[in-house]
């Protein structure tokens, strides 16, 4: 499945600068909020007439748990090692992970412009503050260094050749918390947000299963801020051996269960929500039943945002609606 990332007016004025003026290599959108975030590089250029053959960047401190993107006719090579400090990722603290990637072996001309991806997620950051992406392109014979970073006060733009930046937004407030025990429900719900493009994962969470249980539920809220909509086409876990979008509804008293076929849409502009008695996530054929106070790795896959890493924490098997066990049901075609 091909991975495609809606660019609204407001991250497609690099681009415009780009072929207008500075022609600096930048990042396509330059400012995020904490969480998960794609860097996508821009190259716009080779050195004085000759191709591109390789592209090294250096992972910012604060970028952690970072996975490049493959290139046709390009090879990647990973450098890892510590943190300068120790970062939080689903409650567990991360000390180490990718500091460097390089793309070699391509062939990118100098009239032509190309984008260099990764995807991580922005931790231990403050709104406000910058994050620099040094990045050298190397050509047959010379080439070229984005590394320049601004000192305190200084304009980026003075620089001659600056290193993408990155500027830090504040984190949204978490819904909910107008109380001491809505602030509890909405943490137990799996309040921390996930960032993709334009869309918005919040409260996501999983029960936990009974002794014999086939089948787990999953639910979480998917918001679409963007002016355009967007479709989850696709659920995996290392934890099931099969995971879909399903819909529950009652027929003649009798509960019916089926899979959302072509992929759930999230229209410009709205919210959809999966939830007890709804549209929910089926794990099916797990082999290690979820246990309370757990969590489930899960990767969810949309048509434009790509593909979002995340956890769902496992809360009661009790839970607030039907338990998500298609053996006493009925199935839907």
């Amino acid at each position: 499945m091909r991975q495609f990332l809606f660019a609204s007016a407001a991250t497609l004025l690099p681009l415009f600068s780009i072929s207008s003026a500075g022609a600096h290599a930048v990042l396509e959108t330059p400012a995020a909020k904490p969480g998960s975030y794609k860097a996508v590089l821009v190259i716009p250029h080779g050195c004085a007439g000759q191709a591109t053959n390789s592209v090294h960047v250096e992972v910012p401190e604060g970028f952690i748990s970072v996975k490049p993107m493959p290139k046709p006719g390009w090879t990647i090579n990973v450098e890892t090692g510590d943190y300068a400090k120790s970062y939080s990722s689903h409650g567990k603290p991360v000390m180490s992970g990718v500091k460097a990637v390089s793309w070699s072996g391509g062939d990118l001309p100098d009239d032509q412009f190309d984008e260099f991806s990764l995807r991580g997620t922005l931790s231990g950051v403050e709104a406000g503050e910058k994050l620099f992406f040094k990045t050298v392109q190397k050509c047959a014979d010379g080439e070229v260094t984005w590394t320049d970073i601004p000192a305190e006060g200084q304009d980026a733009h003075a620089l001659e050749n600056p290193a993408p930046g990155l500027t830090i937004l504040a984190a949204e407030p978490a819904a909910g918390h107008h109380g001491h025990g809505a602030a509890q429900a909405h943490e137990h719900m799996g309040a921390a947000q996930v960032a993709a493009g334009d869309l918005r994962i919040t409260e996501a969470r999983a029960r936990a299963m009974l002794p014999g249980q086939p089948s787990g539920g999953g639910y979480l809220t998917i918001e679409n801020t963007g002016d355009a909509p967007d479709r989850l086409v696709g659920i995996s876990s290392p934890a099931a051996g099969k995971v879909e979008v399903h819909t529950m509804e009652m027929k003649n008293d009798v509960m019916v269960m089926r899979p959302v076929e072509g992929g759930l849409e999230i229209p410009a502009g709205e919210t959809v929500t999966l939830k007890p008695g709804g549209l929910h996530i089926m794990f099916m054929q797990v082999a290690k039943p979820f246990q309370e106070g757990a969590s489930v790795p899960v990767t969810l896959e949309f048509e434009k945002a790509g593909k979002v890493e995340l956890e769902l924490a496992v809360g009661s098997a009790r839970g607030d609606g039907p338990a998500m066990d298609h053996s006493g049901h009925s199935h839907g075609k």
